[in-house]
């Protein structure tokens, strides 16, 4: 029987300081963005407990928040299982993230000065060496970066804080289909830095609400073949 608590070699350092609690539910929300604990896996307290280094009460306490935000199902009298998104879960997130980012994008086309650019390019250059060593966990965690990027170029914080609530969502959709996506992903990039360089408002949120648009078409298909 395989085991059921954390995969082989997927053991992250607790960040200090801070509530034990709060840096386990950091430690497994992570694992569980990244898909290195998988939609549907069993998660054993005591396996976990063992594997982080700790006592089973934090890790009980984190299972439980992660319950309630809906990463985690705790089923009775069977146990903690990662969540598995349905379909309409998937495409109800995927289309708010367009609406937000579109609208960023836009924002940033008319505020982003010469160093916003400039990170944008380094990050996309980033990207397109991970997307050529087929570094998908790079290419995932530089993506999420990005479009974190350009928010942030918008200015405008309430929708940072309603980007930000979607975006680990968006990464655990996301991972699946980024060696799918690959460098078409990185090229709808480059020409979104060169509307917003050109402060083209219009062509900034078309070109962003497109992208979107593709990964939640490649989500949808990815089963399909």
């Amino acid at each position: 029987m395989s085991s059921t608590g954390l995969p082989q070699g997927a053991v992250p350092k607790l960040e200090r300081p801070g509530p034990l609690r709060d840096r386990v539910y950091e430690a497994l929300l992570e694992l569980i963005t990244t898909r290195a604990l998988r939609p549907g896996r069993h998660l054993v307290e005591s396996d976990l407990a063992a594997r982080l280094g700790v006592s089973r009460q934090p890790v009980r306490e984190a299972l439980q928040r992660l319950n309630t935000e809906g990463w985690v199902d705790l089923r009775p009298a069977q146990g903690a299982f990662v969540h598995e998104p349905t379909e309409e879960e998937a495409d109800q997130l995927l289309t708010v993230r367009t609406l937000l980012e579109a609208e960023a994008a836009r924002l940033a086309a008319t505020r982003a000065n010469g160093a916003g650019i400039e990170a944008l390019e380094e990050i996309l250059a980033q990207g397109l060496r991970a997307v050529a060593g087929d570094d998908v966990d790079a290419a995932v965690a530089l993506n999420a970066r990005f479009h974190a990027k350009v928010v942030d170029l918008a200015g405008n914080a309430v929708l940072a804080e309603l980007a930000a609530q979607v975006e680990r969502r968006v990464r655990w959709y996301y991972t699946p289909i980024a060696r799918q996506r690959g460098h078409r992903s990185w090229a709808e990039h480059r020409a979104l830095i060169a509307a917003i360089a050109g402060r083209d408002e219009r062509s900034a949120a078309r070109l962003m609400r497109e992208h979107t648009e593709h990964t939640r078409r490649s989500y949808q298909a990815r089963n399909e073949s």
